[in-house]
Order: structure tokens, then C-alpha cells, then sequence
């Protein structure tokens, strides 16, 4: 019996034939990624790491820091690096949210394993990767050990097919699969097919970052020609794709006919079993309209939100924030005029941070208001006050919504 992509990824870096459903390996892992809430809570100096080459910190969710808190931490990260000769620093002004600066810079590479804190470290399964969030502790061992371990999950295999409509988005995808087939606690997600080529790459970080909201443990791309031209384009080289075996045992096998799909919304609270197609949800008028994080904060998706947004105007009592993903989404984005056609319809770019979407800074929703959200997660709270209401849809929508005042379908 063969093995699935998630299992070769974990034999291959654990160094033994076969890994099955159930069992407990022990790997090496190839990149760990920092992020500055590490350094601003208590943070352990190790006296040695195993290996900085494959370390990288980035600056991402209070940047620039917010609070005196946030602002401690930026001097231990620098420091850290300093001391052990980490060269993948991404300080202020080279910052972004952790998932974009791994994606722009090759860090989540196919075949290998990568680690970190945040939830959404999944989103680097885009890439053919092994990548999973885990805790500080977790973390903190890996950086002096190298290795750690992980039971591999039963794998659920969506088979996609057709072709993805110019009006559906990797957003859409996701939130069909989360209102038809709900939660994927302890399992992992496998997505390839014929109907993969027509996901951009764009599209398919997104539904690998939206794993993590059916808690899914690794959420995994097939390695195609999309693929080898992005890292072909970066310059990067010497990684091993990793492909399932004809042969390989799914927990599930589910086909997606990605032309069947529409746009989608989640109403708040959830997006498992929580939605449906936006021309059927409630007429609601909403407060706050954001686009951004690590799922729908790229240059495409700001390009999307600029193509709905140019010559029009956001409604009245309707707040628009956009945050790009990185500092180089900013200024590519600055270049091409989005920023520009995003600002004169009344929406507030902010610098590249986490910012609103984990409630923190640059956008908290507050008690009674509405948000319509491309970000990751809609749970009550998320943004800001428990009192709020958050829904959950694509760039697309999300802009078209500003300007109607409330949540509509975008014609693209």
C-alpha cells in the first residue's frame, strides 16, 4: 500500500520506509519560523541552536508595536538574531504577516517540513509542504534540537475537477468545503486533480490557511508545473517534490467540480457547516469591510479588490480597511496603482500586519457592529468585541459590499 503526500513528506524527513496513519515519527524539520509575539512574551534565551540556516524571524502581528509591551520584544529578537548569526531576519520595513514573507522568500519549500507558532503555518502546504503550526514549547525545542515529532493523521484526498470560475475564488472553494463536509479534526487534507491547474497559486494558499479554521493538521498541495515556475522565478532550487502514490489509503475520498462553485459567505461564528452562496444571505447591513491577513491579504487579492473599487465610492457608514500581507505587497501594490483606486473610493490602507484580523490593532470591531471579513477566522470575538457580528467572505465580495452598504455579490 502506498503513501499519501503527507506521509512520504514525514517518512522521507524521518528517515524510515513507510510511515502509516497512527504512527509516531520523529523528523527533522527544515525551516522554523519566529514571529515578534514569541519575543514580547516570556521568552527563553537558548545558550545554543542547531542550526540558524534554518531559522527565520518575522516581524508580523503588532508591527509597527502598539503597545510598550510589543515594543520590548523588538529588541530580543534583534538581539537573538544577532547572536546566532540569523541571516532571514525580516525586521521593520522587510515585515509582513509570517505566511506571506515565507511564501515570498521560498521558506516553505516542497517535500520538507516547516514549523511555527502561529495557527495558520498551514497556509505553507500551498507550496507542497509539510507546514504546521505548534506551540511555543514546541517550537522553542525545535530551534535547539532541530527535529520533533509528529502521529500522522488519516488523510482526506479532494479530487478536483473542472475548471474555477473567474468569479469564484480559493476563498469561495474553501467555504463550500467547510459548509458540505464541516470540521477535520485530526486529519489531514490532501487537494490535487486535473482541476488543480486552474487554482492559481494565490488561491490555493489561501484554501491551505483556511485549514486550520476546520482544524485540520496539515492542509497540502500536489506539486504541478504552477508550482515550478513560482520557485523557478524565485531562484530557488535543491528541494524534492513529493507526489501521493496511485496506490495510497485515504480516510476519504471527496471530488470537487470546482465549475459547479459560486461565491460564498460564513455567517459569524463559524465557518464549518455556516454558509451558503451570497446571493441567498440575509440582507445585512454592515459596518466594517476588511480585506487582508495571511489568507487574502496578497497582491491578487488587493489587485481584485482595486478592479471592484475603481470609480466608485464606499457607501456611507461604511468603514473599508485594507492591509497588505507584507511590505512588499505595499509597495508593488503602490506601484501598480491599487493602493491608489483602493484609497479613492474611501478605503484606509494600513501598513502589513495582523492587525484587525486577530483583533488587535488597525480595525477592532465594536459592540453591535457588522464586519464582513476576508480574513481567517470569524468566531465571536475574533475582532474585537464579542458583541460584534463577523462574516466571512472573498476580496470580491467583501469590496463589492463596501459600496453597496451591505453584503452583495460582486460583478466581475
Amino acid at each position: 500500500m502506498g503513501m499519501t503526500m503527507i506521509e512520504r513528506i514525514l517518512a522521507r524527513r524521518a528517515g524510515v520506509a513507510q510511515v502509516r496513519a497512527g504512527d509516531t515519527v520523529t523528523v527533522d524539520v527544515d525551516m522554523t519560523v519566529l514571529i515578534d509575539l514569541q519575543f514580547a512574551t516570556t521568552w527563553l534565551q537558548p545558550l545554543k541552536i542547531a542550526d540558524p540556516d534554518r531559522v527565520a524571524i518575522v516581524m508580523d502581528h503588532a508591527v509597527p508595536a502598539p503597545t510598550v509591551k510589543d515594543a520590548a520584544g523588538g529588541p530580543h529578537a534583534r538581539k537573538f538574531a544577532a547572536r546566532f548569526g540569523i541571516e532571514r531576519f525580516y525586521d521593520v520595513g522587510r515585515h509582513g504577516i509570517c505566511h506571506q514573507v515565507i511564501a515570498e522568500n521560498g521558506l516553505a519549500r516542497p517535500g520538507e517540513i516547516l514549523a511555527c507558532t502561529d495557527s495558520h503555518t498551514c497556509a505553507g502546504g500551498a507550496y507542497n509542504t509539510a507546514a504546521r503550526g505548534l506551540g511555543p514549547a514546541e517550537v522553542y525545542s525545535i530551534l535547539c534540537t532541530g527535529r520533533t515529532w509528529f502521529q500522522a493523521s488519516p488523510t482526506i484526498r479532494y479530487e478536483l475537477v473542472g475548471a474555477l470560475p473567474v468569479a469564484v475564488s480559493g476563498k469561495d472553494v474553501f467555504l463550500h468545503i467547510a459548509n458540505e463536509y464541516g470540521d477535520a479534526t485530526n486529519m489531514n487534507l490532501e487537494y490535487g486533480g486535473p482541476g488543480l491547474a486552474s487554482i492559481p497559486l494565490h488561491d490555493r494558499r489561501t484554501i491551505a490557511t483556511q485549514g486550520a479554521e476546520i482544524s485540520a493538521d496539515f492542509s497540502t498541495f500536489a506539486h504541478d508545473d504552477v508550482l515550478a515556475e513560482h520557485f523557478e522565478a524565485l531562484g530557488v532550487t535543491g528541494f524534492e517534490p513529493t507526489h501521493a502514490d496511485p496506490d495510497a489509503s485515504y480516510a476519504e475520498v471527496r471530488e470537487i467540480d470546482l465549475a459547479t462553485l459560486v461565491p460564498y459567505v460564513a455567517r459569524p461564528g463559524t465557518v464549518s457547516r455556516n454558509g451558503l452562496p451570497v446571493t441567498e444571505v440575509e440582507p445585512r447591513k454592515i459596518d466594517q469591510a476588511f480585506i487582508g491577513s495571511c489568507a487574502n491579504g496578497q497582491l491578487d487579492d488587493l489587485r481584485i479588490a482595486a478592479d471592484v473599487l475603481r470609480g466608485k465610492q464606499i457607501a456611507p457608514g461604511v468603514r473599508l480597511i485594507v492591509t497588505p500581507a507584507s511590505q512588499r505587497v505595499y509597495r508593488d501594490a503602490m506601484r501598480l496603482g491599487y493602493l491608489q483606486d483602493i484609497a479613492d473610493a474611501g478605503g484606509v490602507v494600513t501598513n502589513a500586519t495582523c492587525g484587525a484580523c486577530f483583533g488587535y490593532h488597525m480595525g477592532v470591531v465594536g459592540p453591535g457592529e457588522v464586519c464582513l471579513t476576508s480574513s481567517t477566522r470569524n468566531f465571536t470575538g475574533r475582532m474585537g468585541s464579542p458583541e460584534a457580528e463577523i462574516y466571512m467572505a472573498s476580496p470580491a465580495t467583501v469590496a463589492a459590499s463596501a459600496v453597496a452598504g451591505h453584503i452583495v455579490e460582486a460583478v466581475l
